[in-house]
């Protein structure tokens, strides 16, 4: 019988919830313990049972745990953490922000090759499950071209990056696609759209008390890798509005790959996401991802990897005979 897998969880957000939900769905996997920056005793875990512990705990908690699952912002959390703690343990991501992958992917490669970690970066459904269908549709129609969209639907990372913005005391942001884009793209146009053409992206901010509404818009619109290249909309909203409307995290969307095959026959491939909790889903991608980790590491497969590294077989927790008799 396999070992059950232990598993630490590193912030306990709406993220770090739906981690500890998708666990009791993975039998062969078990949660050691919740490491916060908050008080402990001022946590309250789905479970109450859940050991709840400071972050600083880390330091001499290693040995409880194999895999240890990131769940803090990609703005601010992640770029220090990961490389921190893949100097410790096998780590799991979700670092979102698509342009500074390369340069993440560095600064924890170097530490977990140090210390003979296995950190798997950017695991989620964008990076992640979408980053795959796009490798896979281009390999599979080199003449073509791909297409993203997203949403409807509320961003984690988005969302985290306005409330890091100073002046804002809460928000929520919405990713918007274009119908008439989605509709050209099925049909085997291919056209040639812009960023600003595909999307739109919507701001609802909540402002602390005294700040300027001009100047927290502003930073907003403005972000780099977030909304500089996007038309986008700010509405400033009450606490209450907030609490009231905006509760409910759904998100999804398109990866379409729209090409010809050698005899000039249009072929098209779709992948679709229609998510009624986005934190949720993406804990059960990073909870399917830390079993891969952790077969990895035994394999002596050490330093950064991300889901371009990883076969499909080692996300189950069925065994290659069983996959192959019954998903073959």
């Amino acid at each position: 019988m396999a070992p059950t897998i232990r598993i630490g969880i590193a912030g306990y957000g709406n993220l770090g919830r739906g981690v500890e939900s998708a666990l009791t769905q993975n039998p062969d996997m078990a949660l050691v313990g919740v490491y916060t920056r908050r008080a402990p005793e001022d946590v309250r875990t789905l479970d109450p049972r859940t050991p709840v512990f400071a972050y600083d705990d880390l330091e001499s908690g290693a040995a409880e745990v194999d895999v240890l699952i990131l769940c803090g912002g990609s703005r601010t959390d992640l770029p220090v953490q990961s490389p921190q703690l893949a100097a410790r343990f096998n780590i799991v991501d979700s670092f979102d922000t698509h342009a500074r992958i390369p340069e993440h992917f560095a600064a924890v490669d170097a530490p977990a090759r140090a210390a003979g970690t296995t950190a798997l970066i950017s695991a989620g459904w964008d990076p992640g499950m979408y980053s795959i269908n796009r490798v896979m549709g281009e390999a599979l129609l080199p003449e073509g071209d791909t297409y993203t969209f997203w949403g409807r639907g509320l961003s984690q990372g988005h969302s985290d990056a306005v409330r890091r913005v100073p002046g804002v005391a809460g928000a929520v942001q919405y990713t918007v696609p274009s119908e008439t884009a989605i509709a050209a793209v099925r049909a085997g146009g291919r056209p040639a759209l812009t960023t600003r053409e595909k999307h739109v992206r919507e701001c609802f901010v909540v402002l602390e008390e005294g700040a300027d509404p001009d100047t927290v818009r502003e930073a907003i619109v403005t972000m780099p890798d977030y909304f500089a290249d996007y038309d986008t909309s700010v509405t400033f909203i009450t606490a209450e509005e907030l609490a009231r409307d905006h509760r409910a995290m759904p998100h999804g969307g398109f990866v379409i790959r729209s090409g010809v095959s050698g005899e000039g026959n249009t072929q098209g491939i779709e992948y679709r996401l229609t998510l009624g909790s986005n934190p949720e889903f993406t804990a059960g991608v990073l909870v399917a991802y830390a079993r891969a980790v952790y077969r990895l590491h035994a394999a002596g497969q050490v330093g950064a990897h991300t889901v371009f590294d990883v076969a499909p077989g080692l996300l189950s927790p069925k065994t290659p005979e069983q996959l192959r008799a019954g998903y073959l």
